[in-house]
């Protein structure tokens, strides 16, 4: 069951509650009396209700469906009472609604917990003093009497002691919470002292009319009908005017449109944030947009001026107009995300919460951008190799040739020279070969990964040696993985022999796990990885993160260096 289903239904009972035990004790039609009780007992599962379902993330309105749910527990249980006349259990509810409402509503305020660790002990005497209670008051309730107006049998001994002990117990602990309440106000920030002076006036005020309940609650006056209104009523309006002056939980009230009425103005959960974040990304397959995208989400999340996304080593792309210092930073996974302030008072802890919970997509989104445009780089550097090879060598030869061929024939030419253009063409196939190799070798498309790589080691000038399992051999796979694969491996001995001095190279080609690896080790010089590039292995490696795989160098100087590459596969 969802949270927003759940909480409807913890507010239909206890407004049922409320509402239906209110009026069989009264009966109808109800006097002003019952309904000044019914009217403010409503509002605090509807305020439970409205947090809940708008603002998941925070357990402060499930603090309130309990308290609105105890209250619509012992009204009803009262109102069976009445119509009865007999004792009700759930008439000893109230003890609960007590003991919620005078010190675990401010004590965990505003989002639902404790200010620090030392109030973990406060917590506990305080949830057993309730508990206590609450087991006096049904034991006193229930315990059977010899002749009707006798003493207590020692079970109801039992209980008015249990009860008054936990009674006073919740009694000094709702003061010592509304101490530490009134420290917390003193020392809060600017923009959440309204918060929570609104907060310490409720409590006090809630605490004001349970002493007129304990004093004046066995009689039928205004001081006692005074303190149930105070008791039901004062919370829920303080907190309403803390959401509707101070913006508490993040949630306004505006006034929109030609015509005045109020429209509930909340800021997207997390939830939201990310539900709609996915969606935004997935319609957007361009990364540079994504980031746009994923900027605009922070800033309307956070309701900031303005957002920025930026890559470790790529653009910078900001949503809304960059005005002032960034005032929250929280680094992710390629990059970073930076936070302008917001219109109205500063970033809080629930907003640091709401953009390290996009850390996960944000990162995601950022590598994936940051991979592209590496990738797009190497594309290019790559064709502008392949052209400057061409026109550098294959292209001059067939000038050279051509211009040979036109002056054999005008000359006559003899054996010597036809001998000698025929060798230059045998040349200049050869280099295009070559050529054709560096982009795609004919043996890989013919042969599959093991032949290619057996053939590129063939020609190598130091001792290489090639194993793979006979499996692996006759085993195809997708051209975009062998071609990684392969590369990868070439580039690899070719930094072995340009840079490591090897000896000797040992080629490792294996299949495990949903998996094809790929190791060269060889006993060069070694190097720290940590202090020099990869070189070429850079563009590999995104290569292979394109397709989900990865490169780990390991390299120790005068110890020679490993390369461990992989991709996964179907086995």
């Amino acid at each position: 069951m969802s949270s927003r289903l759940m909480a409807g239904l913890l507010a239909v009972i206890a407004a049922g509650g409320v509402v239906a035990g209110a009026l069989m004790e009264s009966g109808l039609p109800a006097p002003a009396t019952q309904w000044a009780f019914i009217v403010p007992g409503l509002t605090l599962p509807a305020l439970g209700w409205l947090l809940v379902s708008r603002r998941p993330d925070i357990r402060y309105g499930w603090l309130l469906l309990a308290c609105g749910l105890s209250l619509g527990i012992v009204t009803l249980g009262i109102g069976l009472s009445v119509r009865t006349g007999q004792s009700n259990l759930l008439s000893s509810a109230s003890a609960v609604y007590y003991g919620l409402t005078w010190i675990f509503v401010p004590l965990l305020f505003p989002d639902g917990r404790l200010p620090s660790r030392r109030w973990r002990a406060v917590a506990w005497i305080s949830g057993l003093a309730i508990a206590a209670h609450t087991t006096g008051l049904a034991m006193m309730g229930f315990a059977p009497q010899a002749v009707p107006g006798s003493p207590l049998s020692s079970a109801g001994i039992v209980g008015a002691l249990m009860g008054a002990l936990g009674q006073l117990v919740t009694w000094i602990m709702a003061a010592i919470v509304f101490c530490g309440l009134v420290v917390r106000w003193r020392r809060s920030a600017r923009a959440e002292r309204g918060q929570y002076a609104w907060m310490v006036g409720g409590t006090a005020v809630t605490l004001a009319g349970g002493v007129l309940l304990l004093l004046f609650g066995s009689e039928l006056s205004v001081f006692s009908m005074l303190g149930v209104v105070t008791m039901l009523g004062s919370l829920p309006t303080a907190i309403g005017v803390a959401i509707v002056r101070h913006r508490l939980f993040d949630i306004r009230i505006v006034i929109r449109g030609s015509r005045l009425h109020l429209v509930f103005d909340v800021r997207p959960t997390v939830d939201e944030v990310l539900s709609e974040l996915g969606t935004a990304l997935e319609h957007t397959p361009e990364p540079v947009e994504q980031l746009g995208k994923l900027a605009a989400a922070v800033r309307a999340g956070l309701e900031t001026r303005w957002a920025a996304v930026t890559l470790a080593d790529g653009p910078r792309v900001v949503a809304g107009r960059e005005e002032g210092q960034a005032v929250l930073t929280v680094p992710v996974r390629g990059g970073h995300i930076e936070c302008g302030p917001r219109d109205a008072g500063p970033l809080t802890r629930e907003d640091r919460r709401l953009l390290e919970a996009l850390a996960v997509p944000a990162g995601l989104a950022i590598q994936s951008a940051g991979l592209v445009t590496r990738l797009v780089n190497a594309q290019e550097a790559e064709r502008r190799r392949i052209e400057r090879n061409i026109h550098d060598g294959v292209q001059q030869q067939l000038v050279a040739l051509i211009a040979g061929l036109e002056l054999a024939r005008a000359t006559g030419a003899g054996p010597d020279m036809l001998a000698h253009l025929r060798e230059q063409a045998r040349q200049t196939l050869t280099d295009l070969r070559e050529l054709a190799a560096g982009i795609h070798p004919s043996s890989l498309s013919q042969g599959g990964l093991v032949e290619a790589v057996e053939e590129r080691c063939s020609r190598l000038p130091v001792r290489t040696t090639v194993t793979s399992s006979p499996s692996l051999r006759a085993r195809r796979f997708p051209d975009e993985i062998e071609g990684a694969m392969y590369f990868t491996v070439s580039e690899a001995v070719a930094n072995a022999l340009k840079h490591a001095g090897a000896a000797n190279i040992e080629v490792r080609l294996s299949q495990s796990e949903g998996r094809l690896r790929a190791t060269v080790a060889d006993d060069g010089k070694g190097f720290d990885p940590s202090a020099t590039g990869r070189r070429g292995l850079a563009m590999l490696s995104d290569r292979l993160d394109a397709l989900g795989g990865g490169l780990v160098v390991d390299g120790e100087q005068r110890k020679g260096t490993r390369i461990n590459a992989w991709v996964p596969v179907d086995e």
